[in-house]
């Protein structure tokens, strides 16, 4: 009862209830916080991580700016369901680069953080097509309109710079050459070399939707088939001391 009644005097007594409550968040913060000032990196750096390119990087706008994040997660937790559907568990170094982040917290649709190489360049443009045309259950309406909308990557070198000032390592070779780059990874005969030397003999060189012109569908395209290929997770061990 002793308690109780110490208790019912905070309850009844807005002004200590508000300090009191200010000590415990107070406290609470300073256990989660103080710690982080101890690490040297809170993001365990994995090997195969590199940032987006200039067509990946316009793709990601694209799907931002059509809200694809609210039916789709990028976050894979890691738990046996989630693993054995999706793959490996999302890392945080895979979002190291995102600004935002896609992680979500609703699925309408799949989760897409591993979404890249499984199905082909056409399948991903017949889907924004006609999306019931490849999943007759989808609830999801059509992007056709983005195979008609040309792009130029008239801004993505003032779009990656913005990224660089908040931590992306974009080069100032990366950040010159940014509208080359933008183009030559949508067109197979371009002179590419340098775009694989920024960013990695990984990066996909394509004819992302098929058409003659640079359009929001390559870009689109283009991002999502790199979603999750990064990381070559046959190889990759965890850091015990994460």
């Amino acid at each position: 009862m002793a308690i109780l009644d110490k208790h019912k005097i905070l309850e009844t007594n807005a002004t200590l209830l508000l300090i009191f409550s200010f000590l415990v968040v107070t406290i609470g913060g300073i256990v989660q916080i103080t710690p982080l000032f101890y690490l040297e990196n809170t993001i365990e750096k994995v090997e195969g991580m590199r940032p987006y390119t200039p067509l990946e990087m316009a793709g990601r706008d694209i799907y931002i700016r059509e809200g694809c994040y609210t039916c789709h997660s990028q976050m894979i937790r890691p738990m046996r369901d989630e693993v054995e559907r999706y793959g490996h568990y999302s890392l945080a170094a895979e979002s190291m680069y995102d600004h935002p982040f896609q992680w979500g917290s609703k699925r309408t649709g799949p989760d897409l953080a591993r979404v890249g190489g499984r199905y082909s360049d056409q399948w991903h443009v017949d889907h924004l097509r006609d999306p019931q045309s490849v999943v007759p259950e989808s609830v999801m309406p059509k992007y056709g309109f983005l195979e008609h909308r040309k792009i130029d990557g008239k801004y993505i070198g003032d779009v990656m710079a913005a990224n660089a000032v908040v931590g992306t390592p974009y080069t100032e070779e990366m950040l010159a050459n940014a509208q080359a780059d933008f183009r030559a990874q949508a067109d197979p005969d371009s002179d590419y070399d340098g775009l694989l030397e920024r960013y990695g003999d990984k990066v996909s060189v394509r004819n992302f939707d098929g058409q003659p012109e640079l359009t929001e569908a390559d870009a689109l395209v283009a991002y999502l088939q790199m979603l999750g290929t990064l990381v070559d997770f046959s190889t990759f061990t965890p850091d015990p001391s994460r």
